[in-house]
């Protein structure tokens, strides 16, 4: 699952939630999907973020990674 399909997922579980008919055990479901979506999206951007390297060329031709700010 995508990081997107994790945040379509998540969104569409808060909207439910927010409603005025979930029965306890729907919303403890719900909840508990929740957080797997929540901590596989946290994953995936985690491991997208130490991708976000920019190649710099050295003086000497060779190559470097180097982290953005921000």
């Amino acid at each position: 699952m995508t990081f997107e399909d994790s945040l379509a997922r998540l969104e569409t579980i808060v909207a439910e939630l927010d409603g005025d008919e979930v029965a306890l055990e729907r919303a403890l479901a719900l909840f508990e999907e929740g957080i797997a979506h929540l901590r596989a999206a946290t994953t995936e951007l985690g491991r997208l973020e130490d991708k976000v390297k920019v190649l710099t060329e050295q003086a000497d031709a060779t190559f470097a990674l180097e982290e953005l700010d921000g």
